[in-house]
């Protein structure tokens, strides 16, 4: 009855769809249970390249049945295209995917609203993607929001509309002097939606649930990272949503009893997408150089990432929270060409020495990175699958991180390929 739980140790894009896509081959359910098409995941396996923004990473492995959570807000226009790509690719999903009755669309106005209020911050702006996440999980707070459910019974779903509307119209119009939404336009969309997705809406707790209790495999598929998360990220400066270990039981409606192992995924230095706070980040060519070898560049904004060193500080309050059994360290081939490397092991603010992040984000930007200097290694340790085979100074490296981590690192991500992946322990063993 093993669940595993696959989260972002990070600020996300810590490469959690290799790892996904690697573990999924020996389970019989991979499950999204939080954010929308906000977050994506990279994977690259024998059949291709791919990047995947809402359907789970557990698509490219045959007999997997791939679970889109009630946690997750979902853009139905997104999900249709990206179903039609991953046919094309050849690839069968029609028996293969399920998304929760209970989910959260993204409507048409949510987007609207989304693009206008970032806008309109200038330059407070909080780096939203502009894809309607945050007022998805707005309304679904207010109990506006429209369900998957709802767009199986279209004369229900126009009375929903006609409710909701007329607040969402004032706001548009009001507020930011743009036409209203009508409600004919939502419903024509809406019976789209319905015939080419309603024989995937389906009661997704039960099933999953059913599953572990007959002693299935499930892999829980964790979105962006926990220094995001609404409570326990780098607020404002967040998303809208739990990418935690307890986002994954209340995006899923599973039973904190199944969950067997957490998985920590760190990258080997640390990045960060938009604004916010980010002790360790480099200004230099170092930085410069990671970006360029690592073409760090988001997967749904293109946007440049922000580089820094590796920051234990976070990485131990990560841990603290979401309490891994394991952590994965990917990436660890572009340090490669670094002579030498440096890891956050605290922070200094004012004359006090601080080994947890502060939880003011004006506190944290005052941070300054308390360093250690390690040895680079001249020998590559791209493409390598035996831990016998890492230099020796990258094997250091790894010690210090799983110290500071303060739990084991069992596997080692060495390229973006599958089997460009050392595996300490298996983590798939009861």
């Amino acid at each position: 009855m093993p669940a595993y739980a696959i989260l972002g140790a990070q600020w996300g894009d810590e490469g959690k769809g290799k790892i996904i896509d690697y573990l999924s081959q020996r389970a019989n359910i991979v499950a999204r249970f939080s954010g929308g098409n906000n977050a994506g995941h990279t994977v690259i396996n024998d059949m291709g390249d791919f990047s995947l923004h809402l359907v789970p990473c557990g698509v490219f492995s045959k007999s997997v049945t791939n679970v889109i959570g009630n946690g997750v807000v979902v853009d139905p226009d997104v999900l249709i295209e990206e179903m039609q790509a991953l046919e094309k690719a050849g690839i069968d999903i029609s028996h293969s995917l399920m998304v929760s009755e209970r989910a959260h669309l993204i409507m048409p106005y949510h987007v609207m609203l989304d693009t206008l209020a970032e806008n309109r911050r200038g330059k407070q702006a909080i780096g939203t993607t502009g894809k309607g996440i945050g007022p998805a999980y707005s309304d679904k707070t207010l109990r506006t929001g429209i369900r998957a459910a709802d767009i199986l019974d279209l004369e229900n779903l126009k009375v929903r509309l006609e409710s909701v509307l007329p607040y969402t119209n004032a706001i548009l119009e009001k507020i930011y002097a743009v036409e209203p939404v009508t409600t004919e336009s939502i419903l024509e969309k809406a019976a789209n939606w319905k015939n080419r997705l309603g024989s995937f809406i389906k009661p997704v707790g039960r099933y999953v649930n059913d599953v572990l209790d007959d002693g299935g495999t499930v892999v829980l598929e964790g979105a962006q990272g926990i220094l995001l998360d609404l409570d326990h990220g780098t607020y404002p400066f967040v998303t809208s949503s739990s990418p935690t270990i307890g986002g994954a039981i209340t995006g899923l409606a599973i039973q904190p009893r199944h969950i067997t192992s957490v998985l920590g995924i760190f990258k080997a230095y640390n990045t960060r997408v938009g604004s916010g706070p980010f002790p360790t980040e480099l200004f230099d060519d170092v930085g410069e150089s990671i970006r360029t070898v690592a073409r760090e560049f988001g997967t749904t904004t293109g946007r440049a990432r922000r580089i820094g060193w590796f920051d234990g500080v976070l990485a131990r309050y990560s841990n603290r929270v979401n309490g891994y059994t394991s952590a994965v360290v990917t990436r660890l081939d572009v340090l490669d060409h670094i002579d030498s490397i440096k890891v956050c092991v605290g922070y200094k603010l004012g004359t006090d020495i601080l080994d947890e992040p502060p939880g003011g984000v004006a506190a944290l930007e005052k941070c300054s990175p308390i360093y250690e200097t390690l040895e680079g290694w001249d020998i590559p340790t791209a493409g390598i699958s035996d831990l016998s085979n890492l230099p020796t100074n990258a094997r250091v490296y790894i010690d210090r991180l799983e110290n500071l981590i303060g739990c084991p690192i069992d596997i080692i991500s060495t390229g973006p390929h599958r089997d460009q992946t050392i595996m300490v322990k298996d983590i798939l063993t009861p």
